[in-house]
């Protein structure tokens, strides 16, 4: 693996050390089995208080990893038979969003996600998982496609957020977004939605309006990235860390306030190390989840699913007659 995780170091040459003594033994053919196990022993207790008391800007880290788990990866271990269909008939066709139609457990569904690279190479194809305009509108289309035949749409999420750039901007970048947020939020097929990576702000939740949110443990769902809001708040990005910790965007943050609805608990050491145990999961839980949803109506489908979202977060509601209109001056 390239470009390890500071704190996982300690953890990646335990398993090269084991890994040699396999291979020695292998080799001479000797019984090293007795020193294996210790060592194994030892990496799965690392495993466990590293990964158990992971600090939030740690999480950020690991959920931004480029060994974890793409959406290209899921399709391909999760689906089968998977078309990839391009182009938002507008304007072209944007690489940084993914998007099909595949069979899962023999049922058809439109799957759509953001899609990073695992390199320099890839990451630039793929813009680094900040899609344009186009790829909303693309994703969009892909949606509508599966309303109008009936198929189940799932939403894989895992961008730092919209590209910012001027081009972006000119071809209506910001409509893109709220026009996915409204046609998702009244789309009159079942919607499910895996928080995989990184959500990064409102171009995230562009993909992640659903019946049913799911989050991985170690990815992240936030407002906008530590970086951004360290250079906000305190004109300093280098205190992305005391930023991460106060975003409140960890999975267990975001579970207590009813942002998502279920945390799938990654494989011991994330789920970079056991992508097929993690898509695994995945699946079972999307079965499980379509077949409770099929029965249900579609006009109390999209109900359940708009009053999700306006439960979400507190307020006040003032009577007439309550709130005290101060003078300009005070």
């Amino acid at each position: 693996m390239t470009n390890k995780l500071e704190f996982d170091k300690p953890i990646n040459e335990l398993e090269m050390k084991i890994k040699e003594l396999q291979d020695f033994a292998e080799e001479k053919d000797i019984n090293l089995d007795d020193e294996i196990k210790v060592l194994k022993e030892r990496l799965y207790s690392f495993k466990k208080e590293t990964y158990e008391n992971l600090l939030p800007w740690q999480k950020a880290q690991v959920a931004r990893y480029v060994e974890r788990p793409s959406t290209r990866d899921y399709i391909n271990l999760i689906f089968k038979d998977f078309i990839e269909l391009h182009g938002d008939r507008c304007y072209g066709d944007d690489k940084a969003i993914i998007g099909g139609i595949a069979l899962l457990d023999k049922r058809p569904v439109t799957v759509v996600g953001h899609q990073k690279g695992k390199d320099i190479k890839e990451n630039v194809s793929y813009n680094f998982g900040m899609p344009h305009p186009e790829g909303y509108r693309k994703a969009l289309r892909l949606m509508l496609q599966a309303e109008k035949f009936k198929r189940p749409v799932i939403c894989f999420v895992d961008t730092p957020g919209a590209f910012p750039g001027i081009g972006a901007e000119e071809r209506g970048q910001g409509e893109a977004i709220a026009r996915n947020l409204m046609e998702m939020s009244r789309l009159k097929t079942p919607v499910l939605v895996i928080i995989s990576g990184e959500g990064g702000s409102g171009e995230a939740l562009a993909l992640a309006v659903g019946d049913k949110i799911f989050m991985l443990e170690h990815a992240i769902y936030s407002v906008i990235s530590p970086e951004g809001c360290a250079s906000i708040l305190w004109k300093d990005s280098s205190r992305a860390m005391e930023a991460a910790s106060l975003l409140k965007l960890t999975a267990e943050d975001l579970l207590g306030f009813g942002v998502i609805d279920e945390i799938l608990q990654e494989p011991l050491g994330g789920a970079h190390r056991e992508p097929q145990e993690m898509a695994a999961k995945i699946k079972e839980v999307l079965i499980k989840c379509l077949a409770e949803l099929e029965d249900t109506p579609v006009n109390e489908l999209v109900k359940g699913r708009y009053e999700k979202f306006r439960k979400m977060g507190s307020y006040s509601i003032f009577e007439e007659g309550q709130l005290e209109i101060l003078p300009r001056d005070k």
